[in-house]
């Protein structure tokens, strides 16, 4: 049984990590921290964990926990990820790792020396529909892929307003915007299915000099992009290309094409709005609707399962899950070189 504590408990980890480990057999939730005590405690009380705690350190060092879940805003995890570095607990981090490629590369090198288990949480590499489009395209389904391109929606975030909840990612420092968190997730989930970039080229326009806090009547700076455009070539030799617009809800929510030498497939949202990495897709192929057999789980959380699922077999096994820290460093150079080509307008080889 791997005992598992998860910081930032009453968030985004609330209706993800922490109804998933619950319920799986491998793991046994003993602890979470928030903020607050008060929280924490209703939090432990809702879950049926024994250990709340208003301190991420306090919950690190606890001698009843073997994995921390770090589910804090991103500012927040390398402090996290430290600390239970520092104890030598095993750790599984929210996208992105970091607030920047450096950042990542010290958290990967400091998780490599503790000789933990790293793990990242990019849902896109456990979706069950973008394995079924991989394995088609590895199957010759269309032929050689000749080109790729998405277009995606990327709200909340590169709008003229913002949710007062996350006005605190207008500060590019805070390493949360639409491109980190949205094109970084989108991004992840074309090189699951067709593999890695290349080379890319990039700009990252901002059409929003002061940006509305949603119910507040403020209006604040705003350093942040609106939209992504990356266009390049992955190392299959295949052209592609990502547009993730932001602003306000699109209810399309994406495409993804893959045109070969043999037909097209395409994808898109099961459910209209819907983001790429973790909601069920629509696929057809030249135009005609395929269909698969999915996992007995039923929404976005059959992608958190796997990871645990994963994540578990990982920790059996004496190796690094798949997608690890490593995996999060590679993603994290991919979009420094985005923001570097965007800068120079010049093409940026991807290391």
């Amino acid at each position: 049984m791997i005992k598992v504590g998860v910081v930032g408990a009453s968030g985004w980890a609330a209706g993800s990590h922490l109804p998933v480990l619950t319920g799986l057999p491998e793991f046994e939730v003993t602890a979470v921290a928030t903020t607050r005590q008060n929280s924490a405690d209703d939090v432990a009380a809702a879950f049926g964990v024994r250990h709340a705690f208003a301190s991420a350190r306090a919950l690190t060092a606890h001698p009843d926990v073997d994995l921390v879940v770090v589910s804090v805003k991103v500012p927040e995890h390398a402090a996290v990820i430290r600390d239970a570095l520092a104890a030598g607990k095993h750790v599984v981090s929210e996208w992105p790792l970091g607030v920047s490629a450096e950042e990542a590369r010290e958290l990967t090198e400091a998780a490599t020396e503790a000789g933990v288990l790293h793990g990242i949480v990019l849902q896109g590499y456990h979706s069950p529909d973008a394995a079924f489009v991989a394995d088609l395209l590895a199957a010759g389904r269309i032929g050689e892929i000749e080109s790729v391109s998405v277009v995606a929606a990327g709200d909340p975030f590169g709008g003229g307003t913002l949710p007062e909840a996350l006005e605190w990612s207008l500060d590019p420092a805070a390493g949360s915007s639409i491109l980190t968190i949205m094109a970084g997730h989108f991004l992840a989930t074309v090189e699951r299915i067709a593999g890695r970039w290349r080379e890319v080229t990039a700009q990252l326009p901002r059409l929003h000099e002061q940006v509305r806090v949603a119910g507040t009547g403020r209006t604040v700076p705003n350093q942040q992009p609106s939209h992504v455009l990356v266009r390049g070539r992955l190392e299959s030799g295949a052209e592609a290309s990502v547009t993730v617009h932001g602003g306000g809800h699109s209810p399309e929510g994406f495409l993804l094409k893959f045109v070969g030498s043999e037909g097209v497939l395409t994808a898109t949202a099961a459910t209209p709005g819907m983001y790429m990495h973790w909601t069920d897709w629509a696929v057809a192929v030249d135009g005609e609707p395929v269909s698969f057999t999915r996992p007995p789980e039923q929404g976005p959380n059959v992608r958190i399962s796997a990871l645990y699922k994963e994540i578990a077999q990982a920790i059996a096994d004496g190796r690094q899950p798949h997608p690890s820290f490593e995996t999060a460093l590679r993603h994290h150079r991919l979009l420094a070189s985005i923001e570097l080509s965007a800068r120079t307008g010049l093409p940026q080889a991807i290391r």
